[in-house]
């Protein structure tokens, strides 16, 4: 079974019972995955942001 997390209701839906829309995180493999969905994206995000700036600073040396 498939997991979702609704960014509007900040809710885990599952394919059952999932909303229709953009408003859906996943699917995740585990309830507790779709529970820290936006954690998950943050993280994600600001690993790839710090990855972008070290990129950055490199190519500023040429």
């Amino acid at each position: 079974m498939a997991y979702w997390f609704n960014v509007d209701t900040r809710q885990v839906e599952t394919d059952d019972n999932k909303s229709q829309g953009d408003h859906l995180m996943g699917p995740y493999d585990t309830q507790d995955a779709a529970s820290r969905a936006l954690d998950s994206a943050r993280e994600r995000s600001e690993k790839w942001d710090a990855e972008d700036r070290a990129w950055e600073d490199g190519r500023s040396e040429d």
